[in-house]
């Protein structure tokens, strides 16, 4: 990569920071405040790169100048808005009253001599009738991080440390390792090599479907970094990013529901330590960029269970949507629900004439509410107006349920109407609607999926605990009249069960997360009053939310061995349950009524800090030796080479790709045929073959599984390229060409070459 792609690749997160910066918001009591801003800011971001590949696409100019210029204007525009902002907020500032110094929080902490306040504990500074203005400069900020830091306890510098120290060798794994997903291998990053061949996003022949069915979200995002830095080099970067912002915004939910700066730093824990995030963090998938924008849904939703939702809001949750969309269908199964509960309890605010109308202040914000914990006062508009916009009455709710509509729509609905245009449905061709989504929806079918999918995420090493379960499984299915096997509930010809305890990024179980996101969720629904008293209904609401995407997910989506990637969303939406659960119980743990109860508490915190220890180390152990990145030993990211690297998942492929490879190009071809099947890797003929300036090869399909788009002729061709299956090669080589083929790959050229 070029000294000139870093730099234009740095232009993209110095927008995100400057626009950070312009959206935080402007309202005292605001949860989480520069949090909230940095949800604003990385919608509003990915709403651009989308909108701007769309835009550029329809009009045949994906191309590096295009880009570059894109980004310089969002940078531009970026900084004249943090540069508004911050002399707003000079004007204004020396006409507010100081804000009051926060309570320390350290007594919360392992160490603290006694448990205060609830109130205090979630490090709220009491009520204030004044309003006042939270403007910080950077050096505020940095003021505040010491001061946390010399008031936390020795437990939560601990949580910091650990929390911090993953993410920093994610982030150099990440930059070391080269792109090595099987998937993205096959299909999501030669999409990305077609779009810059041919500077749109029409769709092309192609034998492998999933190409250009499968919803292109993330791929827009890697696109960027394409034509920014000429090559693949930052890939793993954008998720490792979402990573960070599902860190983010999970500790912010945590705070919406009451938590304490404890139970922040512990939600934040348990997802970091989850062996599937730690993985995902470093790979080209899909996942946890899903997983980012239905979290960023949430915390908007949530904001608006106490206070009238403003419009810059009922924007950020289209924005929200539609980027979820655009980038993971799946994760709608969750957006779903939120959605459902955000206009419930806009529409009994609208209805509650108490509520609705928050009274003004002299700031033009709505007071902190003092029995609310840490609910919203209600964001203001994304750019941040003084005094927030409640959408009032039955009619502009409904208004507002459109506009969100609306706006997700004009993020997904142009690759919609092309999925649309070339298969007759949005959903793609049947191959596709029936190979995932169940088939079967009756209540017997539905359970024993659910059980199917709860085996999987919840394996261990343990393999007579794996058997036994498998077997309880199949054994009731027969006892219902379910086959466990069957082909409507199951994808492809896979068979269950399937052992997934391993540290494979597409595989990966989470028990530890699993277990204490089940019982923080089972809390939270049954008894809330023991987490929060202050927060019993929307805990109880938040529950039964996350309750409904894991039935909607285990009803909708066919079992499959690597469907613990395909939940990652749901777990990351309700990991804050877990860190509630968790804080209350250390809670509960010092403040012990009686020496029966105290015992049994004390076994209780033993058993949740042993667990806390042991997901830490599996965190450690997934970021060491998982696969196919890992930090020591066979594959190691500092002893292997880049090529092998690509390799690990198939080692023996790595030479016979170069063998072709450097064959066809010998041969002086220039257009070069493709043949391939499904699941078959295509990307390392785009790096192998490209023009000695860089450019992109000629590379045309002589398959194809678009009706519409038929395969080019193999007389048409200067030489053939071949995975996979040697039979299908033969019957598309034109006679009299020499064949070879070496194992999974081979080639063809016409006599004289």
């Amino acid at each position: 990569m070029s000294a000139g792609g870093s730099l234009l690749a740095a232009v993209p997160a110095a927008g995100a920071l400057l626009l950070t910066v312009a959206m935080r918001p402007r309202e005292v009591g605001a949860v989480a405040p520069l949090r909230l801003a940095v949800v604003r800011a990385a919608l509003l971001t990915g709403v651009y790169a989308v909108l701007v590949v769309e835009l550029l696409g329809a009009l045949h100019a994906l191309t590096r100048p295009a880009f570059a210029a894109a980004w310089l204007l969002f940078l531009a525009a970026a900084a004249t808005a943090a540069g508004l902002r911050q002399r707003r907020a000079t004007r204004t500032a020396p006409t507010l009253t100081a804000a009051p110094r926060p309570v320390p929080v350290g007594a919360v902490v392992s160490g603290g001599s006694a448990d205060p306040p609830a109130a205090v504990e979630r490090g709220a500074t009491g009520p204030d009738p004044t309003p006042t203005r939270a403007v910080r400069a950077p050096s505020g900020l940095l003021a505040v991080a010491l001061d946390a830091w010399r008031t936390a306890g020795r437990g939560e510098r601990l949580l910091v440390g650990a929390i911090g120290g993953l993410v920093l060798l994610e982030l150099l794994v990440a930059l070391l390792a080269e792109p090595n997903n099987f998937d993205s291998q096959t299909y999501h990053l030669p999409k990305v090599e077609h779009w810059v061949a041919q500077g749109d996003l029409d769709f092309w022949p192609t034998a492998i479907h999933r190409q250009v069915t499968i919803p292109p979200g993330a791929e827009y995002l890697l696109l960027h970094l394409r034509l920014l830095t000429g090559g693949d080099h930052l890939y793993n970067l954008v998720q490792w990013a979402a990573g960070v912002l599902c860190l983010l915004v999970v500790a912010r939910i945590t705070a919406q529901l009451g938590g304490s700066r404890r139970a922040q730093l512990l939600t934040a824990f348990v997802l970091a330590t989850t062996p599937m995030v730690v993985l995902q963090a470093t790979s080209t998938q899909t996942d946890l960029v899903c997983a980012a924008w239905v979290t960023c849904a949430a915390t908007l939703v949530l904001d608006g269970l106490r206070r009238r939702t403003g419009w810059g809001t009922v924007l950020g949750l289209g924005a929200a949507t539609g980027l979820t969309a655009v980038t993971k269908t799946s994760g709608l199964i969750a957006v779903g629900p939120l959605l459902l509960l955000w206009g419930l309890a806009q529409l009994r605010l609208a209805l509650t004439a108490s509520t609705a109308t928050p009274g003004p202040t002299a700031a033009g914000a709505a007071p902190p509410n003092p029995t609310a914990g840490a609910a919203s006062p209600g964001p203001t508009a994304a750019g941040g107006d003084r005094r927030p916009r409640p959408v009032g009455g039955l009619a502009r709710t409904v208004g507002a349920s459109v506009l969100i509509l609306l706006v997700a729509a004009v993020v997904v609905g142009p690759f919609l109407a092309r999925v649309t245009a070339e298969f007759g449905h949005p959903l793609g061709p049947p191959r596709l609607r029936e190979s995932i989504p169940m088939e079967r929806h009756d209540p017997q079918s539905i359970l024993v999926n659910a059980l199917r999918i709860g085996h999987t995420a919840f394996d261990t090493p343990l393999a007579p605990l794996r058997r036994a379960g498998a077997e309880a499984i199949i054994d009731g299915a027969g006892a219902i009249g379910v086959d466990p096997q069957d082909r409507a509930t199951t994808f492809g010809r896979e068979i269950f069960p399937e052992p997934a305890w391993y540290p494979d990024e597409d595989r990966v179980a989470f028990p530890l997360t699993g277990a204490l996101v089940l019982i923080g969720a089972v809390v939270a629904l049954a008894r809330p009053r023991r987490i929060d008293p202050e927060q019993a209904g929307p805990l109880r609401a938040y529950a039964v939310v996350v309750l409904a995407a894991v039935l909607l997910h285990t009803s909708m989506i066919k079992w499959q061995p690597w469907g613990n990637r395909l939940i990652l969303y749901a777990v990351v939406l309700a990991v804050p349950l877990a860190g509630l659960w968790l804080d209350a119980l250390f809670r509960r743990r010092r403040t012990n009524p009686g020496r029966r109860q105290g015992a049994r508490r004390s076994v209780a915190t033993l058993t949740a800090v042993t667990v806390l220890a042991t997901s830490a180390l599996a965190g450690v152990l997934a970021l060491s030796y998982g696969f196919p990145r890992r930090l020591v030993g066979a594959g190691s990211v500092f002893t292997t080479s880049d090529w092998d690297t690509r390799f690990l998942r198939r080692p023996q492929w790595a030479d016979e790709f170069r063998w072709a490879a450097t064959a066809v190009r010998d041969s002086g071809a220039r257009r070069i045929g493709l043949v391939q099947q499904n699941d078959n890797w295509e990307y390392p003929w785009w790096l192998l073959l490209r023009q000695p300036d860089g450019g992109s090869p000629d590379l045309v399909a002589l398959q194809s599984v678009l009706p519409e788009r038929p395969p080019a002729d193999p007389a048409s061709v200067d030489a053939i390229v071949c995975t996979g299956s040697r039979p299908a090669c033969t019957k598309l080589v034109p006679a009299g060409w020499r064949l070879e083929f070496r194992g999974y790959v081979g080639y063809a050229l016409p006599p004289g070459r």
